[in-house]
């Protein structure tokens, strides 16, 4: 999701600058010879970060489901590496960053929390449950912010895009209401389905539709973000 938006704002800019670059040149007869290098896109590392752990779980999982030394226990070990792979992610994002994401810090807790109860109740409901718990919290986190006008929406990709306040709100109530639609989603898999259909569906079913509704939500986002320079107020000029 942000490193979707990310990539896309990060190509926006460089045409942006190219132009820049060329109309200067041209009005001025000059052209840079070393032009500032644009900064590196983040997409590809944190798409790694974001989907790389729910990778993990799943292959695990089918993989220990196929063999008959740990098929009965399959969603418990890959539960298991599930957590290691998060701590993992976070561990990395520690480490390249300089910083953890505070999404990232919610679902290392979330994952921790549930994956440990899952392991030490033997008990593969909490793990199944997780997700319905991360997704209301993000849709409580997000209505509650835009209530008090504290947009954590707006918190979270300002540094990627720059946005009308009112378009800010528009895309938090619409996250919020996603994950409201993808917490009942998992209960009604949880409740209605094998566990390996559960499993499966964090990559192909989960995944699709968070992916899918960032770039549904791409145009309008792309509409109204403004450069640094069209934000700015126009200064009047000085009087003769």
């Amino acid at each position: 999701m942000g490193a979707i938006w990310a990539g896309i704002a990060l190509q926006r800019k460089r045409l942006v600058l190219v132009r820049e670059i060329v109309v200067s040149g041209a009005m001025n007869d000059e052209v840079p010879l070393a032009p500032a290098a644009p900064k590196k896109a983040p997409g590809a590392n944190q798409l790694l970060i974001d989907l790389g752990p729910i990778a993990i779980f799943v292959v695990a999982f089918n993989v220990l489901q196929r063999l008959d030394a740990t098929k009965d226990n399959a969603v418990y070990i890959a539960t298991a590496i599930f957590i290691a792979a998060t701590l993992a992610a976070i561990g990395y994002c520690k480490l390249k960053q300089g910083r953890i994401p505070p999404v990232l810090i919610v679902t290392g807790v979330l994952v921790t929390c549930f994956g440990g109860l899952t392991l030490l109740l033997h008990d593969e409901t909490f793990i199944k449950i997780k997700p319905t718990f991360v997704y209301l919290f993000y849709a409580a986190a997000i209505s509650v912010s835009v209530l008090i006008k504290q947009n954590v929406w707006k918190l979270l990709f300002r540094h990627v895009f720059n946005l009308p306040d009112r378009i800010w709100n528009v895309l938090a109530l619409r996250w919020a209401g996603l994950f409201l639609f993808l917490a009942a989603l998992n209960e009604y898999v949880r409740l209605t389905q094998t566990t390996e259909f559960w499993v499966n569906s964090r990559l192909f079913i989960f995944t699709p539709f968070v992916i899918g509704f960032a770039l549904l939500n791409t145009p309008l986002v792309l509409k109204h973000n403004r450069d640094d320079a069209d934000a700015a107020p126009e200064q009047a000029a000085p009087s003769a």
